[in-house]
């Protein structure tokens, strides 16, 4: 059973697909735009920070499952192994969740696919958020 409401998976979706469209501005006068100067982390910027504070705040039993869903949505486990996902979840962490899952760069994509595999739309998760 998902110990994590479908609406907080939701929230970090939001902010996790947020976060990986940051953009700078382009057309800086005098600079040309390449791949490196146009996605850029500004330290002003507080959706990362919010959405690590988000994590972390969660008990422990949410943020296994938060970890579990991106690995059925990454095939690493299958949804029918959710409950073996969110036990090997709690037994191998090793680091702050929000490090680890924030290290994934498609990590909405992967929340997304696994609330699809457990038969949870995202739109009825996020409904009032997205």
């Amino acid at each position: 059973m998902l110990e994590i409401s479908p609406r907080k998976v939701a929230r970090v979706i939001l902010r996790a697909r947020e976060l990986g469209t940051k953009v700078a501005r382009w057309d800086a006068p005098g600079e040309d735009a390449d791949a490196d100067t146009i996605l850029e982390s500004r330290s002003s910027d507080g959706t990362e920070a919010e959405l690590r504070s988000y994590i972390a705040d969660m008990n422990r039993d949410e943020q296994a499952s938060l970890v579990a869903l991106a690995w059925i949505g990454r095939d690493t486990f299958d949804a029918s192994e959710l409950e073996e996902a969110i036990a090997t979840a709690r037994a191998e962490r090793t680091t702050p969740t929000e490090d680890y899952l924030l290290g994934m760069a498609l990590l909405a994509d992967y929340l997304e696919a696994g609330l699809e595999a457990l038969g949870i739309p995202l739109e009825e998760a996020g409904e009032g958020i997205l």
